[in-house]
Order: C-alpha cells, then structure tokens, then sequence
C-alpha cells in the first residue's frame, strides 16, 4: 500500500518540492515505477521505538538566525511528515568545531531523549558523525539527519564540511557557502577524474 508523492506531501503538510528532497535523500520508503511515479510506501510503522524525541537546529553565528527559524521549521514539518511526537525542540548559536555546546551536549547527556533530529548531519557534529551513533545506538537511542549526505561520497562530505567551516572564518559567513560550493564542484570533477583513470 501507498500513495503519491503528491498525495503524500499534501497530507503530510509540506510542498512537493519537500517531499521531493526527502525522496531523493533516502529519508522516505519510497520507490519509483517504470513511468516516473514515486510512490510513499505507509509510514505508519516509521516512528521511533522508545524515549521522546527532540529537535536540534544550529547556526555559527547570530547573524543567520533567520536560517535558524527555517531550520527549526523544517525539522518541524519532517518530524510531522514521519509522525514523530516531538517532546522539545532546541536552537543554538555556535559553531559546528565547538565541541563545548551546552545545549547539545545536554541533549545527548539526557537519557530520556531517545532520538535527536538534525537538519544535515553538520548541524550536529562537522567530524565524529559515526561515533556519536555508535555510542548513541549502545545506549538505545539513536541520532537522525533529515538530510545525511550533501554528496554520494563520505570522503567528499568531510572536505566540504572543513572547507565550509575554514572559508566562514577566512572570508566571512556570507560568502563561505558559496565558496565551498565552488571548491566541493573542483574536489567532485577530480575524483570523477581519478575513478576514470583507475579503470582505463
């Protein structure tokens, strides 16, 4: 059983093009028929286990908190979307290197927070993203990304996540995305490159 994504996103309370992403991130269970059609298998069977669920929404610096509000409503409309009960959500200002965030950190520390959602996987750490599952799953509780990869490939995903976090502190937070951009582009054409060589 299923439905559209069209139908899906409706009842779901957010915009196709919403629906869309998520489809093409993984984070829904879909498929595709022969024709195009992406069909959203029953979500029903989708939510969390045990312990309540939080949300966490980050930005470096004050001066992008209006990217904060739209973080938080986005994490709102997914957790909607897959039926989560979100027992507390939690915004805050600091960069992705501190590893010295209060809130988070007691987020992680509180036991009965059993699954912790995050827009990209950034937002929670730039580094150490399979630790902290490791150690999360060990206690039963797991940490979700609405959108785990920016790129099909880990090894790209790190460069640019250092690459972001060193053009916001050389250049500014304006540009920095703009130019990781450009530079995750050069990194993904040379390995393009490398793979074509390893099989001529």
């Amino acid at each position: 059983m299923g439905m559209k994504l069209s139908q899906y996103a409706k009842k779901a309370g957010v915009t196709y093009k919403t629906a869309w992403r998520w489809y093409k991130a993984g984070t829904l269970d879909a498929y595709q028929t022969p024709t195009g059609t992406v069909i959203v298998r029953d979500p029903v069977a989708e939510k969390p286990e045990t312990g309540r669920i939080a949300l966490y929404a980050r930005v470096s610096s004050a001066d992008r908190k209006s990217d904060l509000e739209h973080q938080v409503q986005r994490l709102r409309d997914y957790a909607a979307a897959r039926g989560y009960p979100v027992a507390k959500d939690v915004v805050e200002i600091a960069s992705g290197l501190n590893d010295n965030r209060p809130k988070f950190l007691k987020l992680l520390a509180d036991p009965s927070i059993g699954t912790l959602l995050v827009e990209h996987r950034d937002r929670g750490t730039r580094f150490g993203w399979r630790y902290l599952t490791t150690l999360l799953q060990a206690q039963g509780r797991r940490i979700e990304a609405i959108f785990p990869h920016e790129t099909q490939d880990d090894l790209v995903d790190d460069v640019v996540s250092l690459i972001t976090s060193m053009a916001a502190r050389m250049y500014g937070r304006r540009g920095s995305r703009h130019r990781a951009e450009r530079i995750k582009q050069c990194v993904e054409s040379l390995m393009k490159e490398e793979r074509t060589e390893e099989c001529v």
